[in-house]
């Protein structure tokens, strides 16, 4: 709803309910399709585009049966863009990107949370740490992230008791609440291990939550658990960090799927990490990009 707003606020000049139009809903369908990042990207997939389109009909279906709008109900003739099984997998991280993503996360142990004010500050003096912050929590995520493939909401479910430290593996509720095992690599479990062994006693103290990833324990809300939105800032900030633009939690998820099939070949093995129960989406790992094919062609 509130972007539906925003784009009324910017065209019509106004919220007020008459304006909205079956043209103006097809204008605001119109306007997420061509919406797009600096770099290029789009803001919104077409899943994310539905997703949208189909709340704004029940608001407009509910609104209509109040107060019915004077050229009928504007979401009525308003259909959602086709969807296929195909997977985004243009959006996955780079080596280069990956690498980057992980230098930046181990900065934040040093730099993470610190005031940024350099008049304040600009003796020299380490500059303090504002309350609350976990950099190596946030460290551990992004290690999650990057070095499993797994699906932020996932990454919210992890217990501590889900991971194996011997066999390197990490046990999690997935979607449609089906339970999924996930290797790891050694630097990701050593960063779980870092966060648990230097940060984690203070906030389960507190919360006394079985939850991996804690809340700090400076937060009134909640109940240790972390949501999607924290796993979702702390991937941005990271991402600021290391300057890569345009890239989500699921980015790292695509490229794992990319490079196991570029190490093994084998499909089973990227629809046994990642958890496919279609072999379908696994296979398309295996797809080459734009990109990648102009390269072999200009190598002819």
């Amino acid at each position: 709803m509130t972007l539906f707003l925003q784009f009324m606020e910017l065209t019509e000049k106004t919220d007020d309910r008459p304006k909205w139009t079956p043209r103006l809903s097809e204008a605001f369908k119109a306007h997420l399709k061509s919406a797009i990042h600096e770099d290029g990207s789009r803001q919104w997939s077409d899943r994310t585009i539905n997703r949208v389109l189909t709340h704004l009909k029940t608001f407009a279906k509910w609104v209509h049966g109040l107060r019915p709008f004077p050229l009928g109900n504007p979401m009525t003739k308003i259909k959602s863009l086709p969807l296929t099984n195909s997977l985004e997998i243009e959006r996955a991280i780079t080596t280069g990107e990956r690498r980057r993503i992980l230098d930046a996360s181990d900065l934040l142990l040093s730099i993470g949370g610190r005031s940024k004010s350099r008049r304040r500050y600009a003796g020299g003096e380490e500059r303090p740490r504002r309350k609350g912050y976990r950099p190596y929590r946030n460290r551990a995520i992004i290690y999650t992230l990057t070095e499993t493939g797994m699906r932020r909401r996932a990454v919210t479910s992890i217990n501590l008791a889900d991971v194996d430290f011997e066999k390197r593996k990490v046990t999690v509720e997935e979607k449609g609440g089906m339970r999924h095992t996930y290797q790891i690599n050694k630097e990701g479990l050593a960063a779980i291990r870092d966060y648990i062994q230097d940060e984690r006693e203070v906030d389960f103290d507190k919360w006394q939550s079985p939850s991996l990833f804690l809340s700090p324990c400076t937060n009134p809300h909640g109940n240790g658990r972390l949501t999607v939105k924290v796993i979702n800032q702390v991937w941005d900030d990271v991402c600021k960090v290391a300057e890569v633009k345009g890239k989500t939690p699921h980015s790292a998820r695509h490229a794992m799927g990319r490079y196991i099939i570029e190490k093994t070949g084998n499909v089973a093995a990227v629809q046994r990490q990642l958890g496919h129960k279609n072999a379908a989406y696994s296979m398309q790992y295996s797809r080459i990009t734009d990109e990648e094919l102009n390269v072999i062609l200009d190598d002819r």
